[in-house]
């Protein structure tokens, strides 16, 4: 009979014990974490990125990833994007009664081997179990903190008129696999989620540029959502050109199947960098040199004009102004 969590895993007693060190610690082991102590204590110095994030996906696995990869991914993602080196990261876990045993497993596993690929510990964490029916299988909390370089000054709000708009890859890989493998649609490729950790990307692209002024990795919202942050917290104007934003052909017709724009489905493994010009060609190179951005394209560019404004020249040639997402186009989705 499959072994399964029950209450009683939750509880602080033997069986959470057991859970603990034989499942999740065991598989994550590192010298902050075996301690088992409530914080860990860690020897940083210098600027410190910190963030946090939650990961209530549906389904929990799917191609090209699980819950557990897409939490790591997206953390050391979130500081990879404020310029820092992702170092330590926490693991929280809410655990449904009845969730099984081999599936934690193989979450815990997933943790670990993209841990390892990012180059981060994780140090600290907690676990709560929840009655049959109060969540959805399992969710993850994770936080983060990493070391911002001397001299290393990005944000959302620090593009300039000017700039080269490179994106890193297609869009919307993440969204359609996992709506393919929600609604139970069958494509006659291997259509998998892009999740990945980006922080050696961008360790390279900053050591290849001092004058990358802006990261965002597309999630929620898309591509049209990062670039309309870009404009309203930059207050610039961007001009994008259809033509050049990469889309997968898969992604590509599921989405005129579906009605969906590919500019609003989530990616988990993208960036979006606005780059001085000077710098943009060599940058390009340096990203397409690396298997997370060998697709790398220069889509656009932040300009003086329609400041706070978004506009797209379309294949067609004439302009659309590209606005926010308004409501959820998938909800679940990471």
């Amino acid at each position: 009979m499959e072994e399964k969590i029950l209450l009683a895993h939750g509880s602080g007693g033997k069986l959470s014990h057991e859970l603990l060190t034989k499942t999740v610690v065991n598989r994550l082991s590192n010298p902050f974490l075996d301690r088992m102590d409530d914080s860990a204590v860690l020897d940083i110095r210098g600027r410190m990125a910190f963030t946090t994030d939650s990961y209530v996906v549906s389904p929990i696995f799917f191609p090209g990833g699980d819950i557990g990869k897409l939490a790591v991914c997206g953390t050391v993602n979130d500081l990879s994007m404020a310029g820092a080196v992702p170092l330590y990261l926490s693991l929280s876990l809410i655990l449904e009664e009845g969730f099984p045993l081999s599936d934690l497993e193989k979450i815990v596993f997933s943790i670990r081997k993209t841990a390892d690929e990012a180059g981060v510990k994780i140090v600290t964490g907690d676990t709560k179990v929840v009655n049959r029916g109060m969540a959805d299988k399992i969710f993850i909390n994770t936080s983060g903190v990493g070391e911002v370089p001397e001299g290393v000054d990005i944000s959302g709000s620090y593009a300039r008129p000017g700039d080269a708009i490179i994106l890193s890859g297609t869009i919307g890989d993440h969204g359609i696999a996992l709506l393919g493998t929600r609604e139970g649609l069958e494509f006659r490729t291997s259509l998998q989620s892009d999740c990945a950790p980006l922080n050696v990307l961008v360790k390279e692209i900053l050591e290849t540029s001092k004058n990358v002024h802006a990261l965002r990795d597309p999630t929620r919202g898309g591509l049209a959502g990062t670039l309309c942050e870009f404009a309203r917290n930059s207050r610039v104007g961007i001009r994008i050109e259809e033509a050049k934003i990469p889309v997968g052909r898969e992604v590509q017709a599921v989405c005129e199947l579906m009605g969906f724009d590919p500019l609003y489905v989530a990616n988990e493994g993208k960036l979006v960098a606005a780059v001085a010009p000077k710098d943009a060609e060599k940058v390009l190179q340096k990203m397409r040199s690396n298997r997370y951005g060998a697709e790398a394209r220069i889509i656009g560019e932040v300009v003086g004009e329609h400041p706070l404004r978004v506009v797209m020249k379309t294949r067609l040639g004439t302009s659309r102004i590209v606005e926010m997402l308004m409501g959820e186009l998938l909800p679940r989705i990471c």
